[in-house]
């Protein structure tokens, strides 16, 4: 097995200001790396981490999630496999894709978005993150489950701990404890709304899972409850850091920028670009069940894998000129990037493909559309260049920008 003394740690100030560097050096010499502080192995190329997602032989388990995941969430769908797993998925899935989700929740992704550039659009700046992308899918989120957007800031704090939680890979004590808190604060606060809300339901997410029925089987309080988590924790940070690194690459990118602008089934193009370039989740885990050969060497039964997004998006194998931020590339099918037949490997793929991704997608197509309408001369504010924040997810943390104001 290669060893990777040339490579910075991915726990090194160096590897969190720029990993893509790193993981070029990890693909071209040292495509497994055995990591002691996570205890896990370390895959950057996109054939090995492709095939880590896409398994169908049961190698690569999400065992790993009974640690990493449950303590904050409870157990969720990402831990099942077999029937469990796919009954599991039939109850929820119908309310992220399909009639579901243009009817009944198209019209809450476009009220919330413009309740919120309605707070700017008159100003002529502000700071795309604080301002817009931390906010729009947490509250489209309460919106959608039929929660109080008033309790806003604590949902946010919640997924904030939780995703620090699933983060924490030097294993930081009061981070592992503010995570564990956020799932008794969470069930606290959750469990009085499913018990009422099953009494009286009505047309929102919520009442949809807490009546949702395949094969005899329901969906426990707990069960809700945990998935609630899930799509807070999941759905906010990832949809936030996509929305606010699509503006970044397309602010540096102002040849992109104008012909997104002009032609906006360019959107599309643009998301699964950035999905693709700068993926907000850099590395997910799994483990194995049995022994595996994969680039490098063999990983043990047992052994938990982390499988870098980042490096296997940026792989020149698979993507031409990789670190090349371009929305009109050849190699990305826009069709099907959103689907579990996707290029990049962004939204991971196979049986755990992200239940959220067309509703990610119906977010950023119509988010992107209310900003730049409001916006069409966006540019970045003076002296500001861009820079991304984060080892598991990563993101830019502030993105301030100019523009003349339009009328609404």
């Amino acid at each position: 097995m290669a060893t990777a003394q040339q490579v910075p740690d991915i726990l090194s100030p160096e590897f969190a200001e720029n990993p893509y560097p790193a993981y070029r050096l990890m693909r071209d010499s040292a495509p497994l790396i055995w990591h002691e502080a996570t205890q896990s192995y370390i895959i950057s190329r996109y054939e090995d981490v492709e095939r880590a997602f896409k398994d169908k032989e049961s190698v690569f388990t999400t065992d790993n999630y009974d640690w990493q995941i449950e303590p904050v969430h409870g157990k969720t769908i990402l831990q099942l496999s077999g029937r469990e797993h796919s009954v599991r998925r039939a109850l929820v899935a119908p309310a992220f894709r399909g009639s579901d989700l243009q009817q009944k929740f198209l019209p809450v992704i476009e009220r919330n978005s413009r309740e919120l550039i309605d707070g700017f659009r008159h100003t002529g700046s502000v700071d795309l993150v604080e301002s817009y992308a931390t906010r729009f899918p947490v509250n489209v989120i309460a919106d959608m489950l039929g929660l109080d957007k008033a309790d806003h800031a604590r949902f946010h704090g919640w997924y904030t701990a939780v995703i620090a939680f699933l983060g924490n890979l030097s294993g930081d004590a009061e981070v592992t404890a503010a995570g564990e808190r956020t799932r008794i604060e969470f069930a606290e606060y959750m469990f009085p709304i499913i018990r009422d809300r099953r009494e009286n339901l009505g047309d929102d997410l919520l009442s949809t899972l807490c009546a949702a029925e395949v094969d005899g089987v329901r969906m426990s309080d707990e069960d809700i409850k945990a998935f609630c988590s899930l799509l807070l924790a999941a759905g906010g940070e990832t949809t936030d850091k996509a929305i606010a690194s699509i503006f970044a690459n397309l602010l540096l990118h102002p040849d992109q920028l104008a012909a997104v602008r002009e032609d906006r089934s360019l959107i599309d193009r643009a998301f699964a670009e950035t999905l693709r370039y700068t993926p907000p989740v850099q590395m997910i885990m799994r483990q194995t069940a049995r022994d595996v050969e994969l680039s490098g060497g063999t990983v043990p039964a047992g052994a938990t894998v982390t499988c870098l997004i980042g490096s296997a998006n940026r792989d020149g194998s698979r993507f031409q000129e990789p670190d090349r931020f371009d929305i009109f590339r050849e190699d990305l099918t826009t069709t099907t990037a959103f689907s579990a037949a996707a290029d990049h490997l962004a939204f991971a793929l196979g049986r755990h493909f992200c239940v959220g991704a067309l509703l990610a997608k119906a977010e950023v197509q119509i988010g992107v559309d209310q900003l730049l309408d409001a916006m069409p001369d966006i540019r970045l504010a003076d002296g500001f260049d861009p820079v991304e924040r984060g080892v598991f997810t990563r993101g830019p943390q502030t993105l301030p920008v100019e523009f003349t104001p339009v009328a609404a």
